[in-house]
């Protein structure tokens, strides 16, 4: 997650404009994307004193479908070997049937598998930011109760500029401190420089303890440990800006993918998942040849292989950068709450029409370079990636963005976020040599074949590029939407300034590219 507050929204030239009798940004309250009473009480943390029967309810629900699916295929089994031997004529066409049969019986068992899956315990408790740690302990309770309290260690992972991140480690007290008495873990980076992330982070350690080294190579999600779960409370009124819900069904979409960790459950402001160690990428390490391609080879994967349950590739989805930056420039007030902020923004970003304007025109040659519309991620900054050294991999967190969208603006936004975001410097972004090199090596994976001609990466070059201005504005209008509505104190007009005239200064060079013609 951005180390700032965030929005963000899609659409398609002249579509119907978004409903305003919706929620305008599309986003569902956590209230509103769950059954269940819900404790509203100020103070301490209260858990409803039904909360593990409901949980417990679930998981007995679960339990009892998997035991009549069991059932019902015994009686099935027992009343296909009743029937009488059947001519070879008749065995033919049963063969046919059952072949119909069966493939009919694997889309149930997937569709059932899915629908399993997505079950996920809400346990109904709001967590106050001001006391993360006892709204921790309490969720503990509920969704750990073999866990002795006394033998867990919680750890703030950030400062809360957007969302709480508390890490819940089971362990004897006498083993979690380190011979330095102060720090919970220590951070390892082998010559990386950790940077706040809003997600897991960060820790690498001696021992096994809270890693499964094993490698997995069927995409299977890796287990790293039952002993460490993170809590993560979502910050102030970010439920108006993102949503929720989606957001859930995103982690655990790409969790049946192999791509994300486990989600464990969700309370009324929060998630909690597994741990997932290793360190955020920096400026530095993103450019380290034994990082990058782990990166490249992991978008392609997703891109590749992700698909929402009942998606047909006959409907083209609409692709996220559309419906997002218009929802968003639908919400851009005319004038700022803020006086001076007012000032700031009026003579380059007021009337917002104008900026519609940019972007639609931009839109519009973008989509005619027919990028493939793949399931992305969105929002791959350096915060986002954590690169695990001791299983040489990467994993992509935070999805509240996740969403099908053109390939080349995923590529092109990491592209863009290689440059920093508390303290950017727009000469890292990366030059051309080095993104041949990146795109070669996604190509290999998306395209799963090794001999990649020269054409294909250089028009991905140049789609990727130029769909880097497409994120420019994306984040420009995002800042704007801050500036109005977060509480944070961030400069967010700045940082709007910041990525449009990065993207006035990129314009010519970038929209001038063509794709040079050589099958080498």
């Amino acid at each position: 997650m951005r180390n700032t507050n965030q929005i963000k929204s899609n659409h398609y030239l002249n579509s119907e404009p978004p409903n305003r009798n919706r929620n305008r940004m599309g986003t569902e309250t956590k209230s509103n994307s769950y059954t269940g009473q819900i404790s509203t009480s100020g103070g301490n943390p209260k858990v409803m004193k039904d909360s593990l029967s409901l949980v417990r309810q679930t998981v007995n629900q679960q339990t009892l479908s998997q035991s009549n699916q069991v059932q019902n295929q015994l009686n099935s089994h027992s009343n296909s070997n009743s029937y009488p031997k059947p001519s070879e004529s008749e065995n033919k066409n049963e063969n046919e049937n059952e072949d119909e049969h069966n493939t009919r019986d694997i889309r149930a068992k997937q569709e059932d598998k899915s629908r399993k899956e997505a079950i996920v315990p809400f346990v109904p408790i709001f967590v106050e930011e001001a006391d993360v740690i006892q709204g921790a302990k309490e969720l503990l309770k509920v969704i750990r109760p073999t866990w002795d309290l006394s033998h867990v260690e919680f750890k703030s992972f950030t400062d809360g500029i957007t969302n709480k991140l508390v890490g819940c480690f089971h362990k004897e007290i006498s083993k979690l401190s380190d011979e330095n008495g102060g720090s919970y873990l220590p951070i390892k980076t082998q010559g990386l420089s950790p940077v706040q992330s809003e997600d897991p982070v960060i820790i690498e350690k001696d021992d096994d303890e809270y890693t499964d080294d094993r490698a997995v190579d069927d995409g299977s999600p890796v287990q790293y440990s039952d002993n460490v779960v993170l809590v993560r409370i979502y910050g102030n009124k970010t439920d108006l800006l993102i949503d929720r819900k989606a957001e859930t069904q995103n982690f655990l979409l790409l969790h049946r993918y192999g791509l994300a960790p486990s989600l464990y459950a969700t309370f009324k402001n929060g998630l909690v998942y597994e741990y997932v160690p290793g360190t955020t990428l920096n400026t530095d390490s993103v450019l380290c040849p034994e990082i990058w391609p782990l990166v490249a080879r992991r978008m392609a994967e997703m891109h590749r292989k992700v698909r929402k349950h009942g998606d047909s590739s006959a409907t083209k989805p609409m692709p996220m950068i559309w419906k997002k930056t218009q929802s968003f420039l639908d919400l851009v007030p005319e004038r700022f709450s803020d006086a001076e902020k007012h000032k700031r923004v009026k003579e380059t970003f007021l009337p917002i029409g104008r900026l519609r304007e940019e972007f639609n025109k931009l839109y519009e040659y973008l989509e005619a370079l027919d990028s493939p519309i793949v399931f992305s991620h969105n929002d791959l900054l350096l915060g986002n990636v954590i690169y695990t050294q001791s299983l040489n991999t990467v994993n992509f967190i935070d999805y509240e963005y996740a969403d099908y969208n053109f390939q080349a603006f995923d590529i092109g936004n990491h592209f863009a976020e290689m440059c920093g975001v508390d303290e950017v410097d727009y000469s890292r972004y990366p030059k051309r040599e080095f993104q041949l090199q990146w795109l070669r090596v996604y190509l290999e994976e998306y395209l799963q074949r090794s001999h990649i001609q020269n054409d294909e990466v250089e028009l991905l070059y140049v789609q990727v590029n130029q769909f880097a201005l497409a994120s420019h504005i994306f984040w420009t209008v995002w800042s704007l939407l801050q500036a109005e509505h977060s509480t944070i104190d961030f400069d967010y007009v700045g940082y709007a300034f910041l990525r449009y005239n990065e993207y006035l200064a990129r314009k010519v060079e970038f929209l001038s590219l063509t794709a040079a013609k050589n099958n080498k």
